[in-house]
């Protein structure tokens, strides 16, 4: 969308273009002025208690400050959450599913959770905007707070994923009233939340490369503890505490945010009835069930071929064939809906929106198959208890905030955003082609170094591509183009997850079969194999190897696949020639 051409430029802004071909021409300049809209003096200074906003610490004890510092408690605790459950899941899975005799649909206990919480994220905005932040606010806690419980007490595999899925309704809503939040609470003061847009209205765009690198840190540190604790938990107490615990902190975010969340008056002149019967035209309900729909009919395809079933049979080709219908239904409704959409297509026209978003979903797919996939080998090939794989995630894990900071350093002093997309990038696949290579018994030292690169780039990647896309949008559509962003990350992360799960089972469905050739209850043995990761663990010696051999090949390929992710994003994100962000004068 152009930007005003009426707005006078200040002191060492580039004026706006005036025409689409001078735009164009400034896409491929990384030197231009991120918003010429947006006049910032050359050196800018937080306003009053912006600390307080961004870390929750301030040394002031007013009344004021100190109902900032609520409002933040009560939203970073929902914040926390998020980076939590990412992790404390993909560090259990695999326990979780061998008790339920379920390892062969292990991925359905991460990807119920992702297909939910994408296609609610950007519902939650709209349902905010018509029905306030407040009752929204509420209701994703709740949801949370009720999924998680519900997988604390799950007796069936299938009880647990539906959970999960109820979980990600929830966890899809954490994240969106977040940003949702901060226009309404900068209005009574600074007070905002670590989240995607959460300075949109506090600092200008230019300078905000370092406040983003500050949120990432702090959302780490959630992933940080999900990770070094999930395993502990799990040998200590049972994994069924890695959901009940997030109750009382679901409870305790609900409480604080009905004591201090306070929001100005809606209007609500019109009738209720004529407000209820409005809403419905203003929400993408046919977008997000066609995309849940969708979605699931793709994993119930991927999960039956080749492991429950062989590929040719009817019930593999069916839901696969109707996931693509579905998905080329979706795509009309986006198209056409009068209704605010899931995916504005408007906004993906153009090679620069076209490559960043190609980008976008590839590092989606590379991050989830890599994290779905490291702890497996660590518990497989190492044969490492839960906990101790735990704590070995906690190295990379910690690399994707510090990842975060060095983009936000790049994006505050030199402002080249794409450049930041294709390092990032390219890491991702270096690191995922190292752990590739990593041999069946190699050096220890080499099971820390080589999984750190994937996650250094997964942290500069993402502030980089969402600030890359933003760039090329006015300041008014900077929360649809944000929501475009991680919408289209989310389904990326939803396959990478199906992609690599296809795979390992794949492999274990073929390999196995020769590799445990001869020994008595063969197929007794393959099954308690296929359905619990632990069963790996009672076997004879000669017998367990030979499994591990077969985990390992299948765990290469996965690795094979995410690197593969990488590098169609590394190549993408040559062609993201945006704007860049530099600072008023060209500092």
């Amino acid at each position: 969308m152009a930007l005003n051409p009426n707005e006078s430029p200040s002191a060492g802004v580039i004026p706006t273009h005036e025409n689409e071909a001078e735009r164009s021409s400034a896409q491929g300049n990384e030197e231009q002025p991120l918003l010429q809209s947006d006049p910032v003096p050359a050196t800018w200074s937080p306003p009053p208690g912006f600390l307080l906003i961004q870390i929750g610490k301030s040394k002031s004890k007013s009344i004021h400050d100190q109902a900032e510092f609520d409002d933040l408690t009560a939203i970073m605790a929902n914040v926390f959450l998020g980076g939590f459950d990412g992790t404390i899941t993909a560090s259990t899975y695999a326990v979780i599913s061998s008790e339920f005799n379920a390892a062969n649909t292990a991925s359905w206990l991460t990807t119920s959770y992702l297909i939910t919480s994408t296609a609610f994220q950007p519902l939650y905005g709209r349902f905010s905007d018509i029905l306030g932040r407040r009752s929204c606010f509420f209701t994703a806690t709740v949801t949370f707070m009720v999924g998680c419980l519900g997988c604390g007490v799950a007796r069936d595999v299938i009880f647990l994923n539906i959970m999960r899925a109820l979980t990600g309704i929830g966890g899809g809503g954490l994240m969106t009233m977040g940003k949702r939040m901060t226009s309404q609470l900068t209005h009574r003061s600074l007070t905002s939340i670590l989240a995607t847009i959460i300075n949109s209205d506090i600092i200008p765009f230019r300078q905000r490369g370092m406040y983003q690198a500050i949120q990432n840190v702090s959302y780490g540190f959630g992933a940080i503890c999900g990770a070094s604790f999930g395993g502990a938990i799990v040998d200590s107490i049972g994994w069924r505490w890695c959901f009940l615990l997030q109750v009382p902190v679901s409870l305790f975010a609900l409480i604080m945010g009905y004591i201090v969340l306070k929001f100005p008056s809606r209007n609500t002149e019109s009738s209720p009835d004529r407000q209820t019967q409005g809403i419905w035209h203003q929400i993408d309900v046919l977008g997000a069930c066609l995309l849940i729909l969708a979605l699931s009919a793709q994993l119930v395809g991927l999960s039956l071929g080749g492991n429950i079933l062989p590929w040719t049979h009817m019930w593999v080709i069916l839901p696969l064939v109707s996931s693509v219908i579905l998905l080329a239904a979706f795509v009309a409704v986006e198209a056409k809906t009068t209704a605010a959409p899931l995916i504005p297509l408007k906004m993906l026209r153009g090679q620069l929106a076209v490559s960043t978003q190609i980008a976008n979903v590839c590092v989606g797919m590379a991050a989830y198959a890599y994290l779905f996939t490291l702890p497996l080998m660590f518990q497989v090939i190492l044969l490492d208890s839960p906990s101790k794989a735990g704590t070995r995630l906690v190295v990379p894990c910690l690399f994707t905030p510090l990842g975060g900071l060095v983009a936000g350093i790049i994006m505050s002093r030199w402002g080249r955003l794409a450049s930041i997309v294709r390092v990032g990038a390219g890491l991702m696949f270096v690191g995922n082609v190292l752990v590739m290579l990593l041999r069946f018994n190699d050096s220890q030292w080499k099971y820390f170094a080589y999984v750190i690169p994937a996650n250094l780039g997964q942290g500069m990647v993402y502030p980089g591509i969402l600030f890359t896309f933003l760039a090329a949008f006015d300041h008014a559509d900077h929360a649809v183009s944000a929501s475009t962003v991680y919408l289209i990350r989310s389904l990326g992360t939803v396959w990478g997850v199906a992609v690599t799960a296809t795979i390992m089972q794949n492999t274990l469905n073929s390999g196995l079969e020769e590799a445990l050739s001869g020994i008595p209850d063969k197929w007794k043995v393959i099954d308690e194999i296929r359905h619990s990761v632990s069963a790996i663990y009672d076997l004879p010696p000669d017998v367990q190897m030979a499994a591990r051999i077969v985990y390992y090949r299948g765990i290469r390929l996965s690795f094979m696949a995410s690197a593969i992710f990488a590098f169609i994003a590394t190549g993408a994100s040559i062609f993201t020639r945006g704007k860049g962000l530099v600072r008023a004068g060209g500092k």
